[in-house]
């Protein structure tokens, strides 16, 4: 009996200080890749992604879809960004939209990206919600609709994403007063459903 007490003990203090150094290396990589290092920050970040840390992944992604401390790869990007969204990472799923939308290491597909862009705004991504609005608002893998254009774009708007409010107020010009009312609706029973099903 002590025995087995003793073995527990010994695994929950070593998975806790796992989970110490995952955030302190994850950590060295956020201050390398902020400072410009990106050759540390790829190398801390590598380690952990195998280890299968969904923002770490993501992050290899992001390097790679920018050229970052490695040769621009849009399919390496594609293939840290599915490993983290497999996992539910929000800026995982919005950038993998942002791939699909541009054809970027992938074929370019508007509904598989306007379903990675639903994803991540269920999540509360601002961006991605303001993404939606886009793709409502050119008729990009949905049907063409200034009214859900307008509630993605308010919806954003209202967490913080600055382009939104332009994109938003642009729509406005283009519908009555009518429909700009029912997107407010819409916009409103969407925040109260926590963005699930909008």
């Amino acid at each position: 009996m002590v025995k087995k007490l003793l073995t527990a003990l010994v695994v929950i203090v070593s998975l806790g200080t796992a989970g110490v150094v995952c955030a302190q290396d994850f950590d060295k990589g956020m201050s390398a890749y902020d400072a410009g290092d990106y050759a540390t920050a790829l190398k801390e970040w590598t380690v952990l992604a195998e280890r299968g840390v969904a923002e770490a992944q993501h992050n290899l992604g992001r390097m790679y879809n920018n050229g970052q401390g490695v040769t621009q790869d849009y399919k390496k990007a594609v293939k840290w960004y599915r490993k983290s969204v497999e996992q539910g990472f929000a800026m995982a799923q919005s950038n993998l939209g942002m791939m699909y939308s541009k054809g970027h290491g992938v074929v370019q597909d508007n509904k598989e990206a306007v379903k990675w862009f639903h994803k991540a705004a269920a999540q509360g991504r601002a961006k991605a919600q303001s993404n939606l609005g886009v793709m409502y608002g050119n008729g990009q893998g949905v049907i063409q609709d200034n009214v859900y254009a307008h509630m993605w774009f308010n919806i954003a708007a209202s967490n913080g994403n600055t382009d939104a409010v332009k994109y938003r107020d642009s729509m406005a010009k283009r519908m009555t007063a009518a429909d700009i009312s029912k997107a407010q609706e819409l916009a409103r029973a969407c925040v109260a459903k926590k963005y699930k099903g909008c």
